[in-house]
This record gives C-alpha cells, sequence and structure tokens, in this order.
C-alpha cells in the first residue's frame, strides 16, 4: 500500500471546498516511488487556482499559470519560473518544451530530496493549443518513470471543459496516466447560502442562487462582497449588480459562452440555450424553437455538455426520453431576462426591465431552479426521509392512459431490482416556486403512484413530497400531519432551518403566484 504524509489544514481563507482539498493533497502527499499526474479542471471562477496556490503555499512546490502566448513566450515564461523555484538567479532558457518537460521531471528525481515533488501548470489549455505535442511529452516521462524512480506529483489544470475532458479520453496521450481526476463545481445551494452570508435568510438565498448560483467569485471578485443584506434589499442588489451594464456581471453569461474552446459561432449557441431557458428541453422543441432540424443541433447540444454548461437528464419513467436542462444559472437568466432586453438594459434602464420581468422570472429561472434545488436536497440532507436509502434521483413523466393526461414528476427516486425484484419507487414530488400547494397536487401525486404501481414497479415504501417555495394549504397540511408517507418540504426544511421535514410551513409573504406560474401548472397538469 502506497504511503502518505499527514494531510496539511486547509487554510482559513479557502471556504468549504474540503472534500477537493482532501484530494488534491492526499494525492500531492503520496509517497509512492513512481510519478503520479492528476487533472484538476472545471469552468472559470470556480476557485481552481485559489485552491492550488493554496496547496503549493502549503506544501511547497512549483506554481506555473500559463498565459494566452506564442510556443516561444510560453518557453520563456515557464524557464523563469522554474528558475525562480530553484532560485536560479538567472532564468533557464530552453529551446523547446521537450528539453523543458525533461528538466522539470529532472526535478523530482529521488537524489534531489526525500518528499514529494509538487509540480503544479494551470491554463494548460493555453499551452496545449499552442503545443499540441505536450500531452505526448507528459506522457513519455509519466512512463519512463514508472519503472524508473521519481518524487513527481504533476497536477494540470484549466477551465476549457473540453480540452481538460479530452485528456484522458479515448486515444488521448494521457489515457490512462492519470492517479486524479478532479472537476471543481460551483458550491452546492446550502453551501452558497453560507458563503453569501444568506443562510438565515431561505427566501433570499434561494432568489440569490436562482440567479448567479454557486460561482465563488460572483461575490468577492466581481462585486466586491456588495451583497443584498434582506429580501426587500434584493431588486435594488439585482439592477445595481446585474442588470447594470457598468457591472462585470452585465456580460459574463456572454462569456462563459466565449470561454470555450470549441465554441465557434455563439450566436447559435445562444439562440439553443435561449430556447432551453424558454422551457423547450427536448432536443425536438429546441430544435424547433430555433427554426433548424433537429439533427442541425446535436453538435451544439454535445459542445454545450462537453463544457458543462448543459446537461442531459433522463426522464426516469420513460424509457429513452430525456430533458436538457442548463446548469449555469446565470445563463438562464441572461437569457430569459436580459437578453430580450438587452438595448434598454445597455441604456440604463435596470429598474424597468426588472420590474417587467417578474412572471419571466418565476416560470423561466426561479421554477425550474427550485425544481433542481430540491433534487439536490433529495441527493444531499434529504437522504434522511428514506432511512439513509437512495437510488437514482431525478424526474420525469407517468402518462395516466384513463385521463389522457401527463402527469410531470419534479422530483422522483427510484432504485433498480435485482435478484427478481421489481424496479421501486422511493419518492414522487412535485415543486411549486410560487404556488401555494394544497390538496389537489398531493391527489396527483398518488394517482401518479398508483400508475407507477399498475405498470408493475414497487411502490410499497413510495414516499409522497411536496416541494413549495410559498407554503402549504391549511388543507393539506391537516392532511399531511395524518399520514407517514407525505412530506411537507418549504425553504426553511430546504435550507436547514427546521428541525424537521414534516413542519408545516405558513404560505411565505416573500414569495407569491404569478399569472405564469399559474399557467404553467396548468399546462403541466394536462
Amino acid at each position: 500500500m502506497t504511503a502518505r504524509r499527514s494531510l496539511p489544514e486547509k487554510p482559513d481563507r479557502v471556504f468549504g471546498r474540503d472534500t477537493e482539498w482532501q484530494g488534491l493533497s492526499t494525492f500531492a502527499g503520496r509517497t509512492s516511488p513512481h510519478a503520479m499526474l492528476g487533472i484538476v479542471s472545471g469552468r472559470r471562477r470556480m476557485g481552481k487556482t485559489y485552491l492550488l496556490r493554496a496547496l503549493v503555499e502549503r506544501l511547497g512546490g512549483f506554481y506555473f499559470s500559463a498565459t494566452a502566448a506564442t510556443t516561444g513566450e510560453s518557453l520563456r515564461q515557464f524557464g523563469a519560473a522554474l528558475a525562480d523555484h530553484v532560485n536560479s538567479p538567472v532564468a533557464f532558457s530552453f529551446a523547446t518544451w521537450d528539453d523543458a518537460i525533461t528538466y522539470m521531471f529532472g526535478l523530482a528525481a529521488p537524489e534531489r530530496g526525500d518528499a514529494p515533488a509538487l509540480m503544479v501548470i494551470d491554463e494548460f489549455p493555453y499551452l496545449a493549443k499552442t503545443t499540441p505535442e505536450l500531452p505526448s511529452l507528459i506522457q513519455r516521462e509519466i512512463d519512463r518513470f514508472q519503472s524508473a524512480e521519481s518524487r513527481m506529483r504533476l497536477l494540470l489544470c484549466g477551465s476549457a471543459m473540453s480540452v481538460m475532458g479530452g485528456l484522458l479520453a479515448g486515444s488521448a496521450p494521457l489515457r490512462g496516466r492519470a492517479q486524479l481526476e478532479l472537476i471543481v463545481r460551483p458550491f452546492g445551494y446550502r453551501a452558497a447560502a453560507e458563503f453569501w452570508d444568506v443562510a438565515d435568510q431561505p427566501a433570499l438565498a434561494a432568489r440569490l442562487h436562482a440567479t448567479l448560483g454557486g460561482t465563488p467569485a460572483y461575490r468577492r471578485q466581481f462585486l466586491a462582497d456588495d451583497t443584498p443584506q434582506s429580501f426587500d434589499d434584493f431588486d435594488d442588489w439585482l439592477c445595481r449588480n446585474v442588470l447594470s451594464p457598468l457591472s462585470p456581471l452585465f456580460r459574463e453569461a456572454r462569456y462563459l459562452l466565449a470561454e470555450e474552446a470549441d465554441i465557434r459561432d455563439t450566436a447559435l449557441y445562444h439562440s439553443v440555450l435561449a430556447a432551453i431557458a424558454d422551457g423547450n428541453s427536448t432536443r425536438g422543441g429546441i430544435a424547433n424553437f430555433i427554426g433548424r432540424k433537429a439533427v442541425d443541433i446535436s453538435h451544439h447540444l454535445h459542445v454545450l455538455e462537453d463544457s458543462h454548461l448543459l446537461t442531459r437528464e433522463r426522464d426516469l419513467f420513460r424509457a429513452g426520453k430525456s430533458q436538457y436542462r442548463i446548469t449555469e444559472p446565470l445563463i438562464t437568466f441572461y437569457e430569459a431576462v436580459m437578453r430580450p432586453a438587452w438595448a434598454r438594459l445597455e441604456d440604463g434602464d435596470a429598474a424597468g426591465v426588472w420590474a417587467r420581468s417578474a412572471e419571466t422570472f418565476a416560470a423561466q429561472v426561479a421554477g425550474p431552479h427550485f425544481e433542481a434545488l430540491c433534487r439536490e436536497y433529495v441527493l444531499g440532507p434529504g437522504r434522511s426521509l428514506f432511512g439513509g436509502e437512495l437510488g437514482e434521483v431525478g424526474g420525469g413523466v407517468v402518462v395516466d392512459p384513463v385521463a389522457r393526461q401527463q402527469i410531470q414528476v419534479d422530483v422522483a427516486v427510484t432504485e433498480a431490482g435485482s435478484g427478481g425484484a421489481k424496479q421501486g419507487v422511493l419518492l414522487v414530488g412535485e415543486a411549486k416556486w410560487g404556488t401555494v400547494m394544497g390538496a389537489r397536487h398531493l391527489e396527483r401525486l398518488e394517482r401518479a403512484r398508483t400508475l407507477l404501481a399498475d405498470r408493475g414497479m414497487e411502490t410499497a415504501r413510495c414516499a409522497l413530497a411536496c416541494f413549495s417555495a410559498a407554503g402549504f394549504s391549511d388543507e393539506l397540511r391537516r392532511s399531511s400531519a395524518e399520514r407517514d408517507d407525505v412530506h411537507l418540504l418549504g425553504l426553511d426544511e430546504l435550507y436547514g432551518r427546521e428541525g424537521t421535514a414534516r413542519l408545516a410551513v405558513e404560505p411565505a409573504a416573500a414569495v407569491t403566484a404569478t399569472p405564469c406560474d399559474v399557467a404553467r401548472s396548468r399546462r403541466r397538469a394536462g
């Protein structure tokens, strides 16, 4: 078994990221006698560089951040950084990257020390773009030091998700060579609430997360800690920091697309994202919205998935069916609220645009985001609802052939059958952002459970969950209090503000139903 040094303590300035820190420090501290490779990726603004710099500071090591430069300039920068690392008064001059990589691995030779040698190359896609053979050069050295001894612990980091994902894919030179593959993701909704200091205000936290998600840099680097102080302050804060052309967040959604290496025609990609933000989540629906054939947008959908800006979620109850969802809340907000009113926003009419966007925000931004947030809850703290058991979490559509309608299940948990057992359903749930949920919502879930049982699925342990940001009717609260299979979950429960999931909450004054939300509910019911 490979030995490990004691793990370094994470610096206090690094918020959260306990799992990431443990993974990185464990990798860097392993005392294997052979070279090791780690790949760190994640979209920009996630704090990868912040995390890696903290690791190098704690453990010691070499850190180099590449820039968009020619091969020659990048080699000079790399040589200067290596010289500084070994305290050489003269910068190293490498003729080729072959020479540079060979020298770097030489620094990890056993005779140069006993401890693992941590080497970090950040923004690696910049180097790979101008020097395509670089991954092959690294592969050669990694392979060479599997038979010979080496203290090398090399971390390659980058934000171009398609490029970083391709390093270990298919027939890529580095495939099968990495001992660590870490994707630094946005904070979850609870961690984001703590990061923004709004964990004690669930209604504000939910709106904030629906707008900006869990990207750390948006608070500290973009807004210099300008945070909304209360729910009543949210509108002014949004107009000042997101909808203002003076704010760095104003064009951020556009930059997120432009930064991806595989995205060329950004106009078509924005049209695809706009279609999804408008509620067209199937391939055919997206194509119809933008006036293209489904086959014409297949490449664009794949690129957005590879870039981690889009995810495809399969329907748990209909084989072969799936829906696309935008993973970056700011892009959804931009496509639904900002892009249609771009000229007015550039003219400084942030307050006017936001005042006219209440229904759009509820139906196209907050509503769908709340559904995803509820599924995240079930994946995390909501596991206790099932006694710790958890299968596949998602959503789906249950067809009612008698009523000739489809029942949309926003939150579902299924488990695969094994050993002759039937496929089981542990939870069916519905999520409403601006609607006070009542008895009819529970009846719809009961009908869905019955239909699934009729299809041969095991539903004996299936619970029913009503998720609402606006609260529950008295009738529903009374009904749920008499049953063990019904759970009412409001914002307080989702954010851990109450002790039990069964506690009934009063309708929230902060979130109100809108005509658009009501219409959306009727469409889904029918």
